[in-house]
């Protein structure tokens, strides 16, 4: 994956994401404190989170996407601590009352191995009580919804073709995306390809469990509310 080009049209491509509810769930539950967020990408969602109350720390695989989410903070007045590290690799922060991996960031792991090693290293950082907020996308949407494509976008600065086919994992797919960013009069092509993978919902229930949290509450939406079979993304809070 080209970081430096993708994080520079991220955002455009997220335009449609709820972060402003997603904020507020996440706020609705853990009321404040100190927050740790996995996957945090440019930031829309650290600095909303930030916003509601937390004292949040950000981290990401990517360098790129933290440079865009640091300008981000620096125009808003947020002072956030950044960390270029891989959501497999949090065992070292300890001391967080909450922690958010969202966007179904969780299904670029690979594996089964990768998720539980995530859920450990979050629990490890959570206070006794503190609590993991994430969602994934669906079986649904893996087998079905990513199946009807290729999709098109075309705006004024920035068009893609996005095709998709299944990867060789169950429950994978890959994610074929070509993009044309105005330069001035020109228009830039370059390309992405990203892999994804879910897992039931009774895979991610009981590898947080295993990993030691109490209690997990799973939802189709932020209203708490029972998954239903047409759901896209499933969401999840686990309690230490």
């Amino acid at each position: 994956m080209m970081y430096g080009k993708f994080a520079a049209v991220y955002d455009d491509l997220m335009a449609d994401i709820p972060y402003l509810d997603y904020a507020r769930w996440v706020k609705q539950h853990a009321g404040g404190g100190r927050l740790l967020e996995a996957a945090s990408g440019t930031g829309v969602l650290t600095a909303l989170l930030a916003e509601e109350g937390f004292e949040v720390t950000a981290t990401d695989l990517s360098e790129e996407m933290l440079s865009v989410a640091g300008g981000r903070f620096s125009d808003r007045g947020l002072s956030i601590p950044l960390f270029a590290v891989p959501m497999t690799e949090l065992h070292p922060f300890t001391g967080f009352d909450a922690a958010v991996i969202a966007i179904d960031s969780l299904n670029y792991l690979p594996g089964e191995q990768e998720v539980r090693r995530t859920f450990e290293g979050i629990h490890r950082a959570l206070n006794k009580g503190g609590q993991l907020f994430f969602d994934v996308h669906s079986v649904y949407k893996l087998e079905e919804v990513f199946a009807d494509g290729p999709f098109v976008y075309d705006g004024e600065d920035m068009a893609y073709i996005w095709h998709t086919e299944k990867g060789d994992a169950e429950l994978s797919v890959i994610h074929y995306l070509t993009f044309f960013v105005r330069q001035g009069q020109l228009f830039e092509r370059f390309e992405e390809q990203h892999r994804q993978r879910t897992f039931p919902t009774d895979f991610y229930v009981r590898t947080l469990k295993e990993a030691g949290f109490r209690q997990v509450e799973v939802s189709g939406g932020f209203t708490g509310e029972a998954p239903r079979d047409l759901d896209e993304r499933i969401f999840f809070r686990a309690i230490k």
